[in-house]
């Protein structure tokens, strides 16, 4: 049903799934079944917005995606000024969608990283979020995150000059929340080639932006952390494997943790638990009532020993570089420790680490009731 406007109602799928191309410029096809509801429900809503003249499908080289038509911009900009008119005016990239497949597929990454952080909860709309890039910014302490939010690569851009240095980053955006700052990268399906130098400045300017400049009272230089989304573990185990070396940037230390999470329910909802500080100590302190302190005199990255006295490595944000430090020190020690993870994340971590790593795991469905339901 359309409201006055011409748009469909609020609060409906229809309505979400325009707001989602909005911001995107193209949104993926294959998203489609991460939005609320059955699958041929979700395929009415598409058929009836494109009956409406509102919404297209764009193909191409392969690749599906749905992008608005000239009046849904306009209602949309008409309805939400303040929330569509930076990506749906002017030559904005997400307004002029090119047809290259390499500027499409950048898009869709970016897409996709906005529909985790959107059902994880966190902010991805301008009008609810403060204007942290803004190059008006003014300097004052009362502002701070107090809920996390999630800013695209081009809304960092906005601050001008100083974001050229980045030029080249694979970087999707940054998430922000009360306590942390992720620089956040989105692999789809596949693994990236780095561009280390561009990486290494997005993450200086993150810390000289954000920790010095911008919100210094809540951020130290330390809260910068790396943040990798992907379709599935498999890719887990072959950024762990290295793959000939291509996937340094990641395990190499210059950000002390990076975190995978996939692209789906699951990692949504570790999503939302890596964005509480709260609900990872509630988990954290559960899982220490059977283990004890450890000290094994800084030889060995651990977070407590089991009864036996070995090490254990709580893991269920897949930490990569700490898993890749934990089992390789294991073995020049010639020790034997635990990993924690969740069981959907073992197979992959269980295939890469050495037979020194022994494996405890999270019910995923049991947790997610206990924390979330």
């Amino acid at each position: 049903m359309r409201c006055t406007n011409g748009l469909p109602d609020k609060q409906t799928v229809g309505y979400t799934l325009l707001e989602l191309v909005a911001i995107s410029g193209e949104l993926p096809a294959n998203q489609l079944c991460r939005l609320p509801g059955g699958d041929s429900y979700k395929l009415n809503v598409v058929r009836a917005l494109k009956s409406q003249k509102l919404l297209r499908t764009y193909y191409r080289d392969g690749v599906r995606g749905y992008r608005l038509t000239a009046s849904a911009k306009k209602a949309l900009c008409r309805d939400v000024p303040e929330r569509f008119s930076f990506s749906l005016s002017g030559s904005a990239e997400t307004n002029l969608v090119k047809s290259e497949i390499t500027r499409r597929l950048r898009l869709h990454r970016v897409a996709e990283a906005t529909l985790t952080m959107k059902n994880a909860g966190v902010l991805i709309f301008r009008d609810e979020k403060p204007d942290v890039f803004s190059p008006e910014w003014e300097k004052t302490d009362s502002l701070s995150i107090t809920a996390p939010a999630f800013y695209t690569s081009r809304e960092i851009k906005e601050m001008g000059t100083v974001f050229a240095k980045i030029r080249g980053a694979r970087s999707v955006g940054v998430l922000l929340t009360p306590a942390d700052v992720f620089v956040v990268y989105d692999l789809g399906n596949s693994l990236m080639k780095w561009e280390y130098k561009s990486e290494m400045r997005t993450k200086a300017l993150m810390k000289t932006v954000l920790c010095r400049e911008r919100l210094p009272h809540q951020y130290p230089p330390e809260a910068v952390q790396g943040l990798l989304l992907a379709d599935s573990m498999e890719q887990a185990y072959d950024i762990l494997k290295e793959n000939e070396g291509r996937q340094y940037f990641i395990l190499d230390g210059n950000y002390e943790h990076f975190y995978f999470l996939t692209n789906d329910r699951k990692g949504e909802r570790l999503l939302s638990l890596l964005c509480s500080r709260a609900l990872t100590e509630q988990l954290t302190d559960i899982l220490y009532a059977d283990l004890y302190e450890c000290d094994f005199a800084g030889n060995l990255e651990c977070d407590a020993a089991d009864r036996d006295g070995e090490p254990v490595l709580l893991s269920f944000f897949c930490d990569l570089p700490r898993i890749k430090r934990f089992d390789t020190a294991l073995q020049l020690q010639n020790k034997c420790g635990t990993l924690i993870c969740f069981d959907s994340q073992r197979e992959a971590l269980e295939r890469y680490c050495s037979d020194r790593v022994k494996f405890q795991t999270i019910d995923f469905e049991k947790w997610e009731r206990s924390f979330f339901e």
